[in-house]
């Protein structure tokens, strides 16, 4: 929006339409009256025909327009909350006259019809961490043969177990052969032959009583009858019982079946509940990154999973079993990107932070990934995320926050002194990963509060962008935040970073490796600035203090990557009556972390599929 209305305030009634609740036919009648000639002056005129104002078009403004272009709009909403449209320089509207606006385009997007359905459904590919978790709990393998698989790209929701991104890959092919092997010859005995033949049983019927019992495991389902005939001639081609069922059991490993998390589309029209099988598989490699355990498939196999009570119930569980580990730290390292430190993509310079070694590196990867297995066994608020008073830290984690050895040298729960710790935003691990190699960036931590934390990314630079050099030492007598302010002030720049940058200067008191420091070179940290909103801080705390306002922005975001990563795909926009629904059973039960999860299992996307 390139400017905004002005004159004649829009009337009381229209400040209270997002809150109150008002039937389709009157919700148009006002936005018609009062918005749409607003919206049409004001912000249509610049984002609109062949060439619109950032590449945004918000034509038209009336509400068949803005439900048809509600992407757009959501935008447009974003922006003009956070107050960064319209731009600085141009006409700007009153404080109640913004707060209208906002209220009206709220209720006209909240009230768009849209028709939930589970979404798309493709074939999906167990990714890396599945396939070795899958192995470990199919045959007790304690190697880690998809190490050396390709690396899984990441898609929708930024998980690399996004079922569009999980390609198949000629070298793939092969590798599953060579893992297949290895899984095979180092499977324990008992694992591999859990059936021998004995007097009473027959070595074949022995063997086909094991091979129906493990595909079906591996295949996550009942096997069928001719894929057990298939695999029976593999064992009959072999001249000793062990041999013969190792044949058929790697072929259950480069099986489609096994490979894949195969879910059946019939011919058919509307949502179709999952099987059991199915939702246990989804259930399974949700919470534990690998297949169902034996529970999970009596459930299945007796058609108690849909009983009431018996989901909730198996969350929790799960939630607690330590296979739950892997969850924790697939989702946290990347929603946080915090897995770029185990990379090098977020490697600090050794030589100006020696100190940053490789148990260093380690201790802050785990910070996060324990604070929030922690949040989660204890069933606590997440708004703690963002304002918790205490963390994980071992003894080289404290010596690098400047506290107290830690007893027993391992990982403990340690109370943090609020005003400088205590939430995510704080962790070494996501400051170090928000950094410059030589120097804090408030731009990149700006950039990365307002995309992972809030959920509101900014756009992408222009092409061509001037960066300032790697150094915050002071340069032409200018400290580093006013030559970044400087910066700010080229028109090409100024717009995002006015918006980004405020963002990112109140974390200034934490160095390159997240260390608390009160002086940049011999100048002392100016951890201050002003928000778009017009609210001011003078420090971490108060900073800190001003995100925790932004919680419900906060809480989407965090049900938004949560639904995507258990979906293994991105959102659409079909899936938002799910996320209103989970985030209103979340503010009734106090935003339990458990809410969270439980919901998203009961969500109509987790428990049903699209027929073709």
């Amino acid at each position: 929006m390139k400017r905004m209305f002005m004159g004649t305030l829009v009337s009381p009634v229209l400040l209270g339409l997002a809150a109150a609740s008002q039937p389709p036919a009157e919700l148009v009648a006002r936005h018609e009256k009062e918005a749409t000639p607003l919206l049409k002056q004001y912000c249509v005129s610049c984002h609109s025909g062949a060439q619109p104002s950032g590449g945004v078009s918000l034509d038209p403004a009336d509400v068949a327009g803005i439900h048809k272009n509600a992407d757009n709009w959501r935008k447009g909403l974003a922006r003009l909350k956070d107050r960064s449209m319209p731009p600085r320089g141009s006409s700007r509207p009153s404080e109640p006259q913004r707060q209208a606006l906002i209220a009206d385009l709220t209720a006209v997007l909240d009230a768009a019809p849209v028709k939930a359905t589970p979404g798309h459904t493709v074939l999906r590919r167990l990714s890396r961490l599945e396939y070795n978790n899958t192995v470990r709990d199919l045959f007790g393998v304690t190697t880690k043969p998809a190490d050396s698989f390709p690396a899984d790209g990441g898609g929708g929701g930024g998980f690399d177990n996004n079922a569009d991104t999980l390609f198949l890959p000629p070298v793939l092919l092969e590798r599953y052969l060579v893992a297949a092997q290895e899984v095979i010859d180092a499977a324990p005995a008992e694992r591999l032959f859990p059936v021998k033949p004995s007097a009473k049983l027959p070595a074949r019927a022995a063997a086909k009583l094991l091979i129906e019992r493990q595909a079906s495991r591996a295949f996550r389902r009942p096997v069928q009858p001719e894929e057990t005939a298939r695999l029976l001639r593999l064992y009959d081609s072999k001249t000793s019982y062990e041999d013969g069922v190792k044949a058929a059991l790697k072929a259950v490993l480069i099986s489609p079946s096994f490979l894949f998390r195969v879910e059946e589309a019939p011919v058919n029209t509307g949502n179709i509940a999952l099987t059991d099988y199915e939702l246990i598989s989804r259930l399974s490699y949700f919470l534990w990154s690998s297949m169902p355990d034996d529970t999970l498939f009596a459930l299945a196999r007796e058609k108690k999973l849909r009983q009431p009570g018996v989901l909730t119930a198996q969350v929790r569980r799960m939630l607690l079993d330590p296979k739950a580990r892997s969850f924790y730290d697939s989702f946290v390292s990347q929603w946080l990107h915090t897995r770029d430190l185990m990379t090098g993509i977020a490697a600090p310079d050794r030589g100006r932070f020696p100190q940053f070694d490789t148990a260093l590196r380690d201790a802050m990867y785990q910070e996060p990934v324990l604070f929030f297995e922690s949040l989660c066994r204890d069933n606590a608020p997440l708004t703690q995320l963002l304002s918790a008073d205490y963390t994980f830290v071992n003894d080289k984690l404290a010596a690098h926050y400047g506290m107290e050895p830690v007893s027993g040298g391992g990982f403990k729960r340690v109370p943090v002194d609020t005003a400088r710790r205590g939430g995510i935003l704080t962790m070494a691990a996501t400051l170090t990963v928000s950094s410059y190699p030589q120097r804090t960036s408030p731009v990149l931590r700006g950039k990365w509060i307002l995309s992972e934390v809030l959920g509101t990314p900014p756009p992408p630079p222009p092409p061509v962008t001037k960066t300032l050099p790697p150094s915050d030492k002071k340069e032409g007598g200018l400290t580093f935040k006013q030559r970044l302010e400087k910066h700010r002030e080229e028109p090409a720049c100024a717009g995002c970073h006015a918006r980004i940058d405020p963002m990112g200067f109140g974390l200034e008191n934490y160095d390159p490796i997240g260390r608390w420091r009160d002086k940049i070179a011999d100048d002392p940290v100016d951890a201050s600035a002003k928000l778009l909103t017009g609210e001011e801080y003078h420090n971490p705390a108060e900073f800190k203090a001003l995100v925790v306002k932004q919680q419900e922005q906060f809480l989407r975001n965090l049900v938004e990557k949560t639904l995507a990563y258990a979906l293994g795909r991105g959102l659409e926009p079909t899936d938002q009556p799910a996320v209103k629904k989970i985030l209103a059973t979340l503010k009734t039960e106090g935003y339990k972390s458990e809410t969270l999860f439980r919901e998203v299992v009961l969500s109509l996307p987790f428990q049903f599929k699209e027929g073709r």
